[in-house]
């Protein structure tokens, strides 16, 4: 499955390569996000395993890693990714993102978004697209809901985090049917 680069005007997402390693840690320590609990965000001495893993998981073809360029500094200023992708039953999940502090609030998150639904979609034809958060991560969950993702429910103790904490895990989703309305809010949400 070729992997795209995705273009939009304020930022480019793409395909995530081992060139990437140290803009990657630049752009985790803009606030030293690998500090989260409430997700797991590659730190200086995590970042080739974070790499390896991606670039296997891209090679059986689940998942699709993404770094997220901020199209004015052409600066790394996170990553996301394609992933738990099903192309059989026409679904995958959005998740793995996260953005430099200094770009938190910006608007990047957004047009990523909006890069990354309209390619799932409109290219690859998706009937579902899928959003997965900590059950305590408020700014997370908030995100999602303002991108236009209906929630369906909390998934108890879905994954054991790094700590050791059993965590529970909100599950999100947007349906082809509700596309067209998603696409018109965050092109709303983009021009403001």
């Amino acid at each position: 499955m070729e992997q795209p680069v995705l273009k939009g005007k304020r930022v480019e997402l793409h395909p995530m390569q081992v060139e990437h390693r140290q803009p990657i840690i630049d752009a985790a320590s803009d606030g030293q996000l690998w500090e989260m609990t409430l997700t797991v965000i590659p730190s200086p001495q995590s970042i080739d395993k974070y790499l390896i893993h991606a670039f296997e998981q891209r090679e059986n073809g689940s998942q699709m890693p993404f770094v997220i360029v901020d199209a004015d500094s052409r600066k790394v200023v996170g990553c996301t990714r394609f992933w738990k992708i099903d192309l059989a039953n026409r679904k995958l999940e959005i998740g793995h993102t996260w953005l430099s502090y200094s770009f938190q609030r910006s608007g990047i998150n957004t047009e990523a978004k909006y890069l990354l639904l309209s390619y799932a979609f409109e290219v690859m034809n998706c009937v579902r697209v899928q959003f997965t958060t900590d059950e305590n991560n408020a700014r997370s969950r908030a995100a999602i809901l303002r991108i236009g993702a209906q929630q369906e429910g909390i998934i108890r103790h879905e994954r054991i985090m790094p700590d050791g904490r059993k965590r529970n895990s909100v599950r999100f989703s947007i349906i082809d049917d509700e596309w067209e309305a998603v696409k018109a809010g965050l092109e709303g949400k983009m021009q403001n």
